[in-house]
């Protein structure tokens, strides 16, 4: 059977609704899972209408009553945006509370078992605490609502895969958060991802915090104290791991092939290589032609990936956003269910 895959609306105000009616309108979507977006029926009808696709929504109340059919969205409706007054592209708190109620039935479904993985469409952080939902993103909403205490953010685009150990906060506290143990529980994280996706026997990198990684004690400490320990640590326990790799050089070495994953050390160590490879600009048209990164919630008891960009409130409602991160979204999350699935069945 092919897993059923739970995709969050994301803000209403930005480009989440039109490319999931993109990825939705594609064959090999329906050829590999079975989707059902949660959200507003509404809002996705008007989506459909804005991008002029024989597409028909079936609004149900639960899972089961879903068709799964190429040419039918199947919305389980929340009604949660009030088109009278809504507008794209703009910072609205009914769409914050709309991608905050999409986001938690997601979460309710895969832990009540319902659908097999879920994937997200990006939303607006100040929409969302405007709302009253105080979180920094779909990250903390999750770790939340599974209660789960450790856990990691991976982008992944084409052989670039990295985690991070810490993401939102300060450059100079995430150096003190450069710790033996978080290191190898990052390590820990992407090998099993990795695994997910196929990759038998992961090889990863690990990256160090300063530059030339220290260059055994000139620019810095961490190496020697909390990273090569970790490092060490991990070979000893039979993990295929190399590092502290200099961060000028790792995400180069890993676009060639050389590392299935690669652990950062902060937040945009990790995002700014994957972000250049991953977003295409066309300077001539003015226009992005894809933007193709995937972000994947490691630790978690249920599956979650998402696009790794923007609500784009800025060419919201014109019909041109690319849903190229959404497709390699629901690719991803059907990859990893079909392997979460296969090993309950071996467990049994």
């Amino acid at each position: 059977m092919k897993p059923i895959l739970a995709i969050t609306m994301g803000d209403p105000a930005g480009i989440g609704p039109e490319i999931i009616v993109r990825a939705l309108n594609r064959e090999e979507t329906y050829a590999k899972c079975r989707p059902i977006v949660t959200g507003d029926a509404a809002v996705m009808q008007k989506a459909v209408q804005l991008l002029g696709f024989n597409l028909k929504v079936n609004a149900v109340e639960q899972v089961k009553d879903a068709r799964f059919e190429l040419g039918t969205i199947d919305v389980l409706d929340l009604h949660c945006v009030d088109l009278s007054t809504f507008q794209f592209g703009q910072v609205q708190e009914q769409c914050g509370n709309a991608a905050f109620v999409s986001i938690k039935k997601a979460i309710e479904l895969a832990m009540a078992g319902e659908v097999d993985g879920t994937v997200t469409a990006p939303l607006n952080k100040e929409a969302l605490n405007k709302a009253g939902h105080h979180y920094d993103g779909h990250t903390e909403i999750y770790a939340t609502f599974t209660g789960t205490k450790k856990y990691a953010m991976m982008l992944a685009d084409e052989n670039i895969r990295v985690i991070h150990v810490s993401t939102h906060v300060p450059l100079r506290k995430a150096c003190d958060l450069v710790k033996k143990q978080r290191v190898i529980e990052c390590v820990e994280l992407i090998d099993d991802a990795c695994r997910q996706f196929g990759i038998e026997k992961p090889h990863i990198g690990v990256a160090g915090l300063n530059p030339h990684a220290s260059e055994n004690g000139m620019f810095g400490y961490e190496e020697a104290q909390e990273i090569i320990p970790a490092i060490d640590e991990l070979r000893q326990r039979g993990f295929d791991v190399d590092g502290p790799v200099p961060p000028d050089s790792i995400f180069a070495k890993a676009k060639c092939g050389q590392f299935d994953g690669c652990v950062a050390m902060y937040h945009d160590q990790g995002h700014i290589p994957l972000k250049v490879c991953a977003f295409n600009w066309n300077k001539e048209t003015g226009k992005m032609e894809s933007a193709s990164g995937v972000n994947i919630t490691l630790g978690l008891p249920i599956i979650r990936v998402s696009v790794d960009h923007g609500t784009a409130f800025d060419v919201a409602g014109k019909g041109i956003a690319s849903d190229s991160a959404m497709t390699l979204s629901i690719d991803y999350a059907t990859r990893m269910a079909i392997y979460r699935i296969s090993q309950m069945k071996n467990e049994k």
